[in-house]
C-alpha cells in the first residue's frame, strides 16, 4: 500500500467500472491505473487524484455511471468474498440485524478501499447517516471528491440490495463523504439489479 493505504479493491473496481461503461477510454485511464498497481494492490494519491479528477470531467452520463458501476462492482466482489454462511444468513436475519450486518459489510468495504479511513454510522428506525473520513478528501481539491462520493453511495446501495434490503442511499452536501441511508424493508428475493 502507498500513501493513504489505497487498496486493490478501489483500483480494480475503478478499472472495471471504466471498462464496463466507457471501454474506449480505458487506455487513457491506464496511464494512472497501471497494471503494476493493480497486481501489487497499491497506488499513490496523485495518480488516484488524477483519475478522480478526469472522471468528474467525463461527459454525462459517464461522469455518474462510471463511479456508480465501480462502487457496485466493489460491493459485489466484497459480498462474493464473504463466506457462504455469511451470504446465506445475511438475507435471513430479522430486518434490524440484517441492516446492521449489511452496514458492517459496507464499512469493511471502505476499509478495503482506503485502509486509513474511518466510518461513523448513525442508524435508527430505518434511517441514518454514514460519515466516511479519509485523508483522500483532504488531499483532493473540489470537485475531484465527487466521483469517490458516488462510488461509496453506489457501494452502500449495492451491499444493502445484496443483503435483501429495499433501501436508498443519497449523498448529503457535506465535507468529506456523508451518505443518507433509508431502509424501507426487506426486498422480495426475486428482484434483480435491473429491476430497480
Amino acid at each position: 500500500m502507498v500513501d493513504a493505504g489505497i487498496g486493490r479493491l478501489l483500483i480494480a473496481s475503478l478499472h472495471q467500472g471504466i471498462a464496463d461503461v466507457s471501454p474506449s477510454r480505458l487506455e487513457f485511464y491506464e496511464n494512472w491505473l497501471s497494471p503494476t498497481g493493480l497486481r501489487e494492490g497499491r497506488m499513490g494519491m496523485a495518480p488516484l487524484g488524477a483519475v478522480l479528477s478526469f472522471l468528474y470531467r467525463e461527459e454525462a452520463p459517464a461522469d455518474v455511471t462510471i463511479p456508480a458501476a465501480a462502487g457496485a462492482r466493489a460491493a459485489q466482489w466484497t459480498h462474493t468474498d464473504a463466506s457462504a454462511f455469511r451470504q446465506r444468513i445475511a438475507t435471513r436475519l430479522p430486518l434490524g440485524l440484517r441492516t446492521r450486518a449489511a452496514l458492517g459489510m459496507a464499512k469493511g468495504l471502505v476499509g478495503e478501499t482506503l485502509s486509513v479511513s474511518s466510518v461513523r454510522t448513525r442508524f435508527r428506525r430505518g434511517q441514518g447517516t454514514v460519515e466516511i473520513d479519509s485523508p483522500l478528501f483532504e488531499y483532493l481539491r473540489d470537485p475531484s471528491p465527487v466521483p469517490i462520493r458516488r462510488y461509496y453511495a453506489a457501494a452502500y446501495a449495492e451491499v444493502l440490495r445484496l443483503s435483501g434490503l429495499d433501501a436508498s442511499v443519497t449523498i448529503a452536501d457535506a465535507p468529506g463523504c456523508r451518505l443518507v441511508v433509508e431502509v424501507r424493508g426487506a426486498r422480495p428475493r426475486s428482484t434483480t439489479l435491473l429491476e430497480q
